[in-house]
């Protein structure tokens, strides 16, 4: 699959492992941080 998207396209495609363990880290830089609860539907 990948192989005919990089001839179709005429560039590589990025892959990766499904399920790998990934390091997110986040920088919150600005003067509101917005948290939104989408389990709280009411």
């Amino acid at each position: 699959m990948i192989a005919r998207l990089e001839s179709d396209l005429g560039k590589a495609i990025g892959t990766g492992t499904f399920g790998a363990d990934m390091k997110v880290s986040l920088l919150n830089d600005g003067p509101v941080t917005i948290i939104i609860d989408t389990k709280n539907r009411e």
